[in-house]
């Protein structure tokens, strides 16, 4: 199966025909993906940008009256991602590689998004020392810095581009690891949300579920890691889930940096698998650096958790909107849902003695639970959301309501 090899060819075709070369001088088959729209092609691509656009249904800009440049670069990732999507389903994709700067970066990774986790994804690029999230999204994708612009190979950028080829053919050459369970005995997965406050309770309800049987994927409440987990639920590869860090929620709404988007607490709802829900970290919005705080939260309560991380204290208000939210979006679950709910804090630092203690705050979360969960279950626990007895509960309903899904125990 060949490597797919993705740039555009006016302005990165030297870098690509070097990099397409010495993949095959490493043993690897090539398929070079021209994303360009404009200038002429350096080289001849196996994949013409005709074929990229005619993919999209658009047809190519005149070379002559390029037009709007942001359609141009839609249209080509779009039209890329749907070509290698259908390569792969016909099992003809062993990695994706991409050269570029913001466009062909758009380009490319448009593509590699569209492929399973497990499929060799490495994007070279200007941009891969910032924030990459907006290409990276949940996805595997290997983000390899070029250092200099990828304009002409020197001292610099034909060591960067060469890396990039090996580090593909290696992926691609080297088997992958076996998974630890035998072919059609594996585990079902149970995904579960953490953040650094309400590790302990999640770390005491893994093994539990792990000696019940299932396989646990814990993923950071970070914005991505929320987001990357919402993606795999939908791709019906998750079996329930522990949902007992709901932070995210906060972000999006007040305005924070970890944000997963709105539709965060949704698939699992959607899929009709068994969910358990709580308020983990509901108690805070996150910022950066104290100096990167918006100017109209500058009266709120902060606590500074790290140098590069700013905590900001949910309202009462913000808390009851909070708990709306929730409780409606469990209520729309099509399968098994319930809430837990801990009366002495919903974090570490959210509790007696510690600088996010506020049970007005949390009296209004769970308030707003109440008014809009429906017939989901609500059950309020004597205890801190870090105390292994709420662990222990959390993880005894969902293996209940796991077993009682799948018919293995009436």
């Amino acid at each position: 199966m060949p490597v797919y090899l993705i740039a555009t060819l006016d302005t990165k075709g030297r870098e690509a025909a070097f990099v397409r070369d010495r993949l095959r001088q490493l043993g690897m088959d090539v398929v070079l993906v021209d994303g360009g729209s404009s200038g002429e092609p350096f080289v001849a691509a196996d994949l013409s940008r005709e074929q990229v656009f005619a993919a999209a249904g658009c047809p190519l800009p005149d070379r002559q009256h390029p037009g709007d440049r942001g359609t141009a670069v839609a249209a080509a990732a779009e039209g890329t991602r749907l070509l290698i999507q259908q390569a792969h389903a016909q099992g003809r994709v062993s990695g994706v590689l991409g050269l570029g700067g913001s466009a062909g970066t758009t380009i490319a990774t448009a593509a590699m998004r569209a492929l399973p986790i497990g499929v060799p994804k490495l994007m070279v690029c200007t941009l891969a020392s910032g924030q990459v999230r907006p290409w990276v999204g949940d996805k595997d994708i290997l983000m390899l810095n070029s250092v200099v612009d990828l304009v002409g190979l020197n001292r610099i950028s034909r060591p960067v581009l060469d890396q990039a080829a090996r580090a593909m053919a290696g992926l691609v050459s080297n088997p992958a690891l076996a998974s630890a369970d035998a072919p059609g005995q594996e585990r079902p997965l149970v995904a579960a949300t953490m953040f650094g406050v309400t590790t302990p309770c999640v770390s005491a309800a893994r093994p539990l579920l792990e000696e019940a049987g299932y396989e646990v994927l814990i993923f950071h409440a970070t914005g991505n890691g929320g987001q990357a987990m919402e993606s795999l639920i939908a791709e019906g590869l998750i079996a329930g889930v522990l949902d007992l860090t709901t932070t995210e929620l906060a972000d999006e709404q007040v305005g924070g940096i970890l944000s997963a988007g709105p539709n965060r607490l949704t698939a699992a709802g959607r899929r009709g698998i068994p969910q358990v829900i709580s308020v983990g970290a509901l108690d805070m919005v996150n910022f950066g650096p104290a100096d990167s705080v918006p100017h109209q939260f500058r009266d709120r309560k902060f606590h500074r958790h790290n140098p590069t991380v700013t905590l900001m204290r949910t309202t009462p208000e913000e808390n009851h909107a909070l708990g709306c939210e929730l409780g409606a979006k469990a209520a729309a679950a099509s399968g098994p849902s319930c809430i837990l709910l801990p009366a002495r804090g919903v974090s570490a630092i959210d509790a007696t003695g510690q600088p996010f203690d506020d049970p007005q705050a949390r009296s209004r979360l769970f308030q707003g639970i109440r008014e809009t969960a429906g017939r989901v279950p609500v059950e309020e626990l004597d205890c801190h959301i870090n105390d292994r007895a709420f662990a222990e509960a959390a993880a005894g309903r969902l293996i209940q309501m796991l077993r009682l899904h799948t018919g293995s125990e009436s």
